[in-house]
């Protein structure tokens, strides 16, 4: 990795005790000094949180762990670990799956772009291009090409991958605003999350969304033990029509009055 600003990545975990990556996690900081990492033990019910903990010990300078004490989702686990990186230190603050499907040696590539840009949101993205290494399951791959598509037009915003769990944003008021209240989804909260900005920045999505950046990932890994399943397109399938709902009736101006009340 190359040299960055200060940098703090959520990492949200529920059950990873098998698929944690001590060592990986360890080298990312020993390599970055301007790296820091938040574990989200999401009310686990493994012993992911002493592993989270023996993480912390080993570089309590730049590990912080946030446990909650039930399961509320993934969703719920990194807007909650988002909210405290953003009220802290860091210029640019993100997150990252747990499982390493996306290797840590992207954040440095990622910063880079928006250390040395005007671009605020660096998305990853698994396209399968020559020279990169991204193995997906055939299936899950045609069935989310459907559903980034269908994301695409509820959020009026082109992005290829939505749902890649590797995401970096400069710290700003408006990425708090975009954190500030719990999401109405939860599989399919990344969609909610990119289509909260134009909603609480006051502006068309084409404007919101003109300085991001989707990053082609080199390597990506669809680690076995994964807990997406097909019934999940299901879900996301109904969650769709939630955020329909708040998107595009007369619900909209209840849904934005929610992101911009202060609590």
């Amino acid at each position: 990795m190359g040299s960055m600003r200060k940098t703090g990545i959520v990492v949200p975990c529920y059950n990873e005790s098998k698929r944690i990556h001590t060592d990986s996690f360890l080298a990312a900081l020993d390599k970055e000094p301007n790296l820091s990492f938040l574990f989200v033990n999401d009310g686990s019910t493994d012993d992911t949180l002493s592993v989270l903990c023996g993480i912390r010990e080993k570089n309590r300078e730049r590990v912080d762990v946030l446990s909650l004490e039930a399961n509320c989702g993934k969703a719920e686990a990194v807007r909650r670990g988002m909210l405290k990186l953003t009220d802290g230190p860091f210029d640019n603050v993100g997150y990252w799956d747990a499982d390493l499907a996306t290797p840590l040696e992207a954040i440095g590539e990622f910063c880079s772009i928006l250390d040395a840009t005007d671009v605020t949101v660096v998305i990853g993205s698994r396209i399968r291009l020559l020279g990169r290494n991204v193995e997906r399951n055939p299936l899950r791959h045609y069935v989310g090409r459907i559903f980034a598509t269908c994301a695409s037009l509820l959020i009026e915003m082109v992005v290829y991958d939505t749902q890649c769990g590797a995401k970096i944003f400069k710290n700003s008021a408006p990425l708090r605003k975009v954190f500030g209240k719990p999401f109405r989804v939860n599989w399919t909260f990344d969609v909610e999350m990119l289509a909260r900005f134009p909603l609480v920045m006051g502006c068309p999505p084409s404007r919101a969304c003109s300085q991001w950046y989707e990053y082609p990932l080199q390597e990506w890994i669809d680690v076995k033990g994964s807990k997406v399943r097909l019934k999940d397109f299901v879900i996301g399938g109904l969650e769709f029509c939630t955020l329909f709902i708040l998107l595009h009736t007369p619900a909209r101006k209840r849904y934005v009055d929610y992101l911009l009340a202060s609590d």
